[in-house]
């Protein structure tokens, strides 16, 4: 984008950045205002008593309080004579004068009751609680008004980002974009997918008027935005086609240019092909919009990837990492320390991509400080997120339950956690006794010990923010910091710490994260995080979307009805769920994956008496092997992404004249861990719980 800036920001920053920031902020502010709704009626309920009748003036009753008993009854006794006057065929029965007598006593009490009802609300109407109501309204509002928006606010953040991926030339792909020939095959490749992505939404608007009915305008609405936010981004890929950068070296070959192609554009003209051959035009565009459906769930994305983001801008990760340093760990159990300590923030960043995106620079040249090589560098970088996915509060376990009844958060978090410490077992093992090329010489714990305990008085004020702000949230809003509320919690947090670091003039971590600098403010953190959070927010949520395509391709070629209904073994009914998984994973991103997974396989799984609890423990290993797995290894090109091309050149060059397993350490030794955790966690609990 352009490069121009006005009063030192970026053209980019006011088009993309800014509008990015206000969304993610209304997101945080709308799914906070429920909980501050809930404190007002509280507060309400224990000053006014009943405060639920006083949230609108009552209205008058329209009956008469004062209703003349004998006259009624008279008009009544005359009603029915003239009713029976030779018009039944049935003699009647007696009418009852002493009944329709109860009857409009009866009737004059509620009036009166509701007359009595009707001052004592009024007189307790005060200027008071009319202020109060106010207020508690305003903010009903404001929740009312989130809800509606909450769709709109996800096509825009979707679309915004995208565009802003296109044009940073951003977008994940196997390989960057090196030469000419990779930039005209990429920026090809993009047009090509959004011309079928515009031609798939198009037609399910019109599908969705063919039949005369007016849509809602809600509905209506959200068909419009699909089809202008991807005309909008066809018409960038095709200026982004045009201005060929002029850093891209001439030539190149195709072989790598096809690499080059973002995933996403793969899967859209994939599921293109396949939809468009059978005649169903608007194929991707429903599926597309099955993203609304879990509208809050894909919010929450943006806001973790923002998170991550603002963590990156913080000092807090370097200072952990200080803890280790005076032990004079050899690489390989520093590799081992980081990705275990490493879990914790995936789990709060709401997925093992996500985490590699905001912390992995960070992480890798912590390993490679070290003294690691840069194989066991990006192996540990590429694992880093992968073990956190089963703990509190991963948003893709609140998924996974959210789509199956069959089970909770609660056990799926709870047996996370032994799938936790088995993951952690069985890197240490890997990293330890396969490979290791340093002598295990600790410092000794004299010496490590104090300048441990000297290396903890920095991070007390960031525990103390961190503690301030979870405390403000239980005690203020009664709100515990959990798999539902942290998505809304943490960025308050992070923005706390930036404040704090601000405050005190701590240094920031500088952009290739190698080294610190001296803090810039507040303003400028959370801009260059929003900058760094719009292009990847485009990219993931992009590639989530056409993921659930592709999906829905897979779910219509037939080929989940493939798996037999009635397995004559368990075991057998495992071995081919794991296979199923782990491809899914290979080609998936993770969301889509459990759409597809919960929609599909899940149903399967169960009737062939797989526990649902076992099922979906072994889908999250199978899912994180499959994303540290060759043919797309998602994990590994996020990495790549992260700490640069040159740095994994450099990486290939170091161990060219190596063993096999050395050349390929970094893709072999995540493999090998969750290849094995997979397989106890699979057929573990059949030998001994089934």
């Amino acid at each position: 984008m352009a490069s121009n800036t006005q009063s030192g920001r970026s053209i980019s920053e006011w088009l993309s950045s800014l509008p990015a920031c206000i969304l993610l902020l209304l997101v945080v502010v709308f799914s906070t205002s429920s909980d501050i709704h809930n404190q007002i009626l509280q507060v309400g309920e224990h000053y006014w008593p009943g405060y639920y009748k006083l949230r609108v003036d009552p209205v008058a009753p329209t009956c008469d309080p004062n209703v003349n008993v004998e006259e009624q009854l008279q008009a009544r006794l005359a009603q029915t004579e003239d009713d029976d006057l030779g018009l039944d065929l049935f003699d009647a029965a007696p009418v009852d004068p002493d009944l329709i007598r109860t009857s409009i006593e009866n009737a004059r009490q509620d009036c009166q009751n509701k007359f009595t009802a009707y001052e004592e609300i009024s007189d307790r109407i005060t200027p008071s609680v009319e202020a109060f109501r106010a207020v508690e309204l305003f903010v009903s509002d404001a929740i009312g008004v989130g809800l509606v928006s909450q769709k709109f606010i996800l096509i825009t953040l979707i679309f915004l980002c995208a565009m802003t991926a296109t044009l940073k030339r951003h977008h994940i792909a196997m390989r960057p974009v090196l030469h000419r020939l990779d930039h005209y095959v990429s920026s090809s490749a993009q047009v090509i997918a959004n011309c079928v992505l515009l031609t798939s939404v198009f037609a399910f608007r019109e599908l969705a008027h063919s039949d005369g009915t007016n849509l809602p305008s809600e509905e209506a609405m959200l068909h419009n935005f699909w089809v202008y936010g991807i005309a909008l981004l066809l018409i960038v890929s095709i200026y982004n086609l045009i201005k060929v950068p002029a850093h891209l070296k001439p030539g190149g070959n195709i072989g790598y240019a096809l690499l080059s192609v973002p995933l996403y554009s793969t899967m859209a003209i994939i599921a293109g092909i396949f939809f468009f051959s059978h005649g169903h035009m608007p194929g991707i565009g429903i599926y597309l919009n099955t993203l609304m459906d879990l509208a809050d769930m894909f919010l929450n994305v943006g806001l973790y990837v923002w998170i991550g983001m603002l963590l990156k801008q913080t000092r807090f990760a370097g200072l952990v990492l200080n803890l280790f340093k005076p032990w004079k760990m050899p690489p390989e159990m520093l590799a081992f320390v980081v990705v275990v300590l490493a879990a914790v923030p995936t789990a709060y960043t709401g997925g093992s991509g996500i985490f590699v995106i905001a912390a992995g620079a960070v992480i890798y040249h912590e390993i490679r400080a070290a003294g690691a090589r840069r194989n066991l560098a990006l192996a540990a970088t590429a694992m880093s997120g992968s073990m956190g996915v089963v703990l509190r509060p991963c948003l893709l376990v609140v998924v996974i339950a959210f789509m199956n009844r069959e089970v909770t958060t609660d056990q799926l978090f709870g047996w996370g956690v032994w799938v936790f410490a088995l993951s952690a077992f069985m890197f240490f093992i890997m990293v330890m006794f396969v490979n290791r090329q340093s002598k295990i010489q600790l410092a000794s714990v004299g010496d490590a010990l104090p300048e441990t305990f000297s290396q903890i008085k920095p991070l007390i004020p960031y525990i103390l923010c961190m503690g301030g702000v979870i405390m403000f949230y239980n005690m203020a809003l009664n709100v515990q910091l959990d798999e539902f509320s942290a998505a809304r919690i943490l960025p308050v947090m992070m923005i706390v710490i930036l404040i704090f670091e601000h405050i005190t003039k701590k240094d920031m971590v500088s952009e290739d994260g190698k080294s610190t600098e001296p803090h810039k403010g507040i303003e400028y953190c959370v801009r260059t995080a929003t900058n760094q959070t719009t292009a990847e927010i485009g990219a993931l949520l992009l590639l989530v979307a056409c993921s659930i395509c592709l999906g829905g391709m897979i779910e219509r070629t037939g080929v989940v009805e493939m798996f037999p209904s009635d397995f004559s073994s368990i075991w057998t009914a495992m071995a081919l769920m794991v296979c199923a998984l782990v491809v899914m994973g290979m080609i998936m991103e993770a969301f889509g994956a459990v759409i597809l997974v919960s929609q599909t396989i899940a149903t399967v799984a169960y009737q062939a008496g797989i526990d649902p609890i076992h099922f979906w423990m072994m889908t999250l290993v199978a899912f994180e092997l499959g994303y540290l797995s060759p043919p797309v290894a998602l994990n590994h090109l996020l990495t790549r992404q992260v700490v640069g091309e040159e740095e994994a050149l450099k990486a290939d060059e170091e161990v060219k004249d190596g063993t096999f397993y050395q050349r390929n350490e970094r893709i072999l030794m995540p493999m090998m861990t969750m290849g094995s955790v997979l397989l106890i966690v699979a057929f573990g609990p059949l030998l001994v719980a089934y």
